[in-house]
């Protein structure tokens, strides 16, 4: 278990992390989400020690990670899949941390195995593609058999078959009765992977629920009803008191209604349905609902793009002089 009791971090006058407080179980895959900028990274960071928090604390199954004798015997972490000596084998980059852990030898090729790296494992990781670094960090994270996983996103440069991997992986993990904490951007995986989501913006709690409950808060679900008698069908619904709402290709939208009985409705009056079908937004949907006031990095789209704050009125040789190209797309880097 990771609890955050009021986890604050600032850096100058950016504050990244503002009074976090939240816990994350085990025996489920919980999923860290936010936009670019909210102090996803930073959190994880802090967890790990990596961080000091300007105030506020971190504590993993009670106690602090810098009092943890072997730290990989309780957490593993994939924080960065680069940090790695380029120099070294994949086995050896494992057995320097097996060895300052106390973990046998043996568990090296063990998790090699796992994660499909044995046929490489004696190549400088310097070669390595950024889907086999992934692995080679999921390995580490691995290596102790920690009782606590964290994963900042762990299916950055996998393929199919390697991100259908990774999310087993996770769920067999949690399924063990483990935490498992992973950080993605990537919603339409996370929606396949964690049952709980911790949500933050601007550094401040925004949600921490169940996935179906963040979903069923931040959409709007409604029954899509499609019906070669359509006006017919809107004639029922309007006798009934249930508003309708024109859908595309000629269907219905109906709030607040239950399909079931819409559709015991339309039986009763003998009404054809082509359609009768339940719809909700998707996580990706409502992750942009809730947290569309919390995004620090808008893109705009076309030539009308406003420069930032600061920059100087008058372009360079003819270019725009605050870092776009002349489709108006910025060149520089977010963090």
């Amino acid at each position: 278990m990771i609890e955050l009791e009021g986890l604050t971090k600032r850096y100058g006058d950016k504050l990244a992390v503002d009074h976090l407080t939240c816990t994350v179980r085990p025996g489920i895959v919980t999923g860290f989400l936010g936009p670019n900028g909210a102090g996803k990274s930073t959190t994880m960071r802090m967890m790990l020690d990596l961080d000091n928090p300007t105030s506020g604390t971190v504590r993993i199954d009670g106690r602090h990670y810098r009092e943890l004798h072997d730290p990989l015997r309780t957490v593993g972490a994939l924080l960065d899949a680069k940090a790695i000596h380029g120099g070294r084998s994949a086995y050896n980059h494992l057995l320097c941390l097996a060895q300052s852990n106390g973990i046998p030898p043996a568990r090296v090729r063990e998790v090699l195995d796992t994660v499909g790296l044995t046929s490489v494992a004696r190549k400088r990781a310097k070669g390595f593609s950024l889907g086999m670094g992934q692995r080679l960090g999921i390995a580490a994270a691995l290596l102790g058999d920690p009782r606590i996983l964290m994963f900042d996103e762990p299916v950055n440069g996998l393929d199919p078959e390697g991100i259908h991997w990774i999310r087993t992986l996770m769920k067999g993990l949690a399924a063990q009765g483990r935490t498992v904490f992973v950080s993605s951007h990537l919603m339409s995986e996370m929606a396949l992977t964690a049952e709980h989501l911790i949500v933050i913006g601007q550094g401040r709690l925004l949600a921490d629920t169940s996935m179906a409950d963040f979903i069923a808060r931040n959409s709007r679900s409604f029954v899509r009803m499609r019906s070669p008698e359509q006006e017919r069908l809107r004639d029922v619904l309007s006798g009934a008191g249930i508003a309708a709402a024109p859908g595309p290709d000629g269907g219905l939208d109906v709030t607040g209604e239950d399909a079931a009985h819409l559709g015991e409705l339309a039986a009763r009056h003998g009404i054809t349905l082509h359609e009768l079908s339940p719809q909700r937004a998707s996580l990706e949907e409502a992750f942009m609902r809730l947290t569309a006031e919390s995004v620090e990095y808008h893109a705009r789209a076309g030539d009308g793009a406003e420069p930032p704050a600061g920059a100087p009125d008058t372009p360079d040789a003819g270019r725009p002089a605050w870092g776009t190209d002349w489709r108006g797309d910025r060149r520089g880097k977010e963090s």
